[in-house]
């Protein structure tokens, strides 16, 4: 349900990796009214399913207020996490997944847990590497950092973000 007082924003995510492991990088595009912000990063040795996560958690940490959040995202390992249960059972069987092994990214996993109560997210899946424009725009300066080697985010237009 939408809460008509919650500003509403739209975020879209995507993580890189160059061989896997190896370095990596995600992209962020975020919409709230007539802003938008374009947020990058990169990690020297990592995962392309950590970089997923990082994406999501630095787009929603952008948020300084709880607001409505469409996240939009082309991994089905962070949108299954939330719209699967996968998290829930993860938190019941003490960060252990079914087969009694420690869940992965579990750090990664408890944060965006934490992001996730503060706002009303709606997890979206859209494919990858197809006809989204903002995807393909987040796959675009996940990959620029990982050829330009950014050790921390580079914001091409920061408005005030709710």
């Amino acid at each position: 349900m939408v809460q008509a007082w919650r500003k509403q924003v739209e975020i879209y995510t995507d993580g890189a990796c160059s061989n896997n492991p190896g370095p990596g990088g995600w992209g962020v595009v975020l919409f709230y009214g007539s802003h938008s912000l374009e947020l990058s990063g990169f990690a020297p040795h990592t995962t392309n399913q950590r970089m997923e996560l990082t994406a999501a958690i630095k787009g929603l940490e952008q948020l300084k207020v709880p607001c409505t959040v469409k996240l939009f995202s082309d991994s089905a390992y962070l949108i299954n996490g939330f719209t699967q249960g996968w998290i829930d059972n993860w938190q019941r069987n003490g960060w252990r997944n079914s087969r009694g092994e420690p869940v992965k990214n579990a750090d990664l996993w408890k944060t965006l847990l934490e992001l996730s109560q503060k706002h009303n997210i709606h997890w979206i899946k859209v494919k990858g590497h197809s006809t989204n424009k903002w995807n393909n725009r987040c796959d675009e300066l996940a990959r620029q950092a990982i050829r330009g080697g950014l050790s921390e985010g580079s914001m091409t237009f920061e408005p005030e973000l709710p």
